[in-house]
């Protein structure tokens, strides 16, 4: 992502913010792990959506008064000894040719920068990065810089940004679409190796070597999310990770992983006999699922209720089962489809959007159909990546062998 991307974000959250606001965000920093080591550094998304700049202890300062705004980033200052252990820290000029930003100030003035702004009686609101995915998390540092802030300013009222991110984020931009369509090819590659290298006895970690190693070959070097690469009973968990299981001659393997590129994620699904071939009741169950999906990549379009995505696929899906005689009613659909059918990616792999707007150009969401089988020892799913296009949608992933024949095609050595 160029410049521009990330200039007209951070218009579109000011142009958001009420008049008399304030916006705080955090780059954030490493989570200690154990004793003196901590764990990889991860960017907070919505940081890295405003400013393109992927390093830590940084701030962003977003100032709007009387329909004048301000924007200021906060970095660290060069330090030889630091830099020796941990990396060189990004200078003034990459930070303001990634961004776009030409405000750039040391982070040790961001304490009294911002506490002039509070004092001065310009400012009614500040808003705060304030998400927690469960209520008995650890608070984050936007929560205690909020804490800390009411106590101080008590005439500058916290909230929370997450809202307006959500919307901004919810259309994805052209560059974005082309970025995910690269990813697509590299999250490809990674599933073929998996499915030429496949035999059994081959263990699950052996499957995760084959995928990292395609995706490092071509300049990714961690996947997009934490990856689940499963076999035969093993599969029956959802979010799987143990990587110890052993392929067992007539399993199935289970995976959802993805690549990312340029900050914008994948999340694709694909099961596979570990043999090469379906037996009948695998293919009968895959079938259900590859009818389900192409079935919704038909009817996609904008103006379709995001939540009936889910039911229609479920419906359908149903539907399918009841031919194979698994279940008579779709009361029973909740034995064998475990999860939703649909979730946003983006720059997170469960992406932060607003989830209440019709489906709409622009949207890119993962179609997921799940079977989940365990009187047959049966358990895949099948999901692929859907960008909502003006008249309809296309399969961003949909070049990934799915197919039932092209994926035993794709198998052969």
């Amino acid at each position: 992502m160029n410049a521009s991307f990330h200039v007209e974000n951070r218009r579109a959250l000011l142009n958001a913010l009420p008049d008399n606001s304030m916006a705080v965000l955090f780059s954030g920093e490493a989570p200690r792990q154990s004793a003196d080591a901590y764990y990889s550094f991860f960017c907070s998304r919505n940081f890295l959506y405003l400013t393109g700049v992927d390093f830590h202890g940084l701030v962003l300062l977003l100032q709007k008064r009387n329909g004048t705004v301000r924007e200021t980033i906060y970095i660290l200052p060069h330090d030889v000894m630091k830099e020796r252990w941990t990396g060189r820290r990004p200078t003034i000029d990459e930070v303001r040719a990634q961004s776009g930003l030409e405000n750039i100030r040391m982070v040790e003035n961001f304490e009294e920068d911002f506490r002039r702004a509070a004092t001065s009686g310009d400012y009614e609101t500040l808003w705060l990065d304030l998400f927690l995915n469960t209520a008995d998390e650890s608070l984050t540092l936007p929560h205690r810089f909020a804490k800390d802030a009411a106590a101080k300013y008590p005439g500058v009222q916290v909230k929370d940004v997450m809202p307006l991110m959500r919307r901004i984020r919810t259309i994805k931009k052209p560059c974005e679409i082309e970025a995910m369509k690269k990813a697509a090819v590299i999250t490809g590659e990674g599933i073929r190796a998996m499915m030429q290298a496949s035999k059994p006895g081959m263990y699950e970690y052996e499957y995760k070597a084959e995928f990292d190693y395609a995706l490092a070959k071509r300049g990714v070097l961690t996947p997009a999310f934490h990856s689940i690469i499963s076999a035969g009973k093993n599969n029956f968990c959802i979010h799987y990770d143990s990587y110890m299981g052993q392929a067992q001659d007539g399993d199935l393997i289970l995976n959802d992983v993805g690549a990312w590129w340029d900050n914008e994620v994948n999340d694709v699904s694909r099961a596979w006999p570990c043999n090469g071939k379906f037996t009948r009741e695998q293919a009968a169950l895959y079938q259900c699922a590859y009818n389900t999906s192409e079935y919704m990549f038909s009817i996609i379009k904008p103006g379709m209720p995001m939540a009936s995505v889910d039911q229609t696929a479920r419906e359908f899906c149903c539907e399918q089962l009841k031919k194979l005689g698994k279940l008579s009613s779709y009361d029973e659909i909740g034995k064998y489809m475990w999860h939703g059918g649909a979730h946003h990616i983006g720059y997170d792999v469960h992406d932060e959007v607003d989830m209440t707007r019709p489906v709409s150009a622009g949207m890119v969401f993962c179609v997921d159909i799940g079977i989940y089988d365990e009187d047959s020892g049966i358990g895949f799913r099948l999901e692929d990546n859907c960008h909502v296009t003006e008249t309809g949608c296309e399969n961003l992933t949909g070049a990934i062998p799915r197919k039932l024949e092209d994926v035993e095609a794709a198998m052969k050595k």
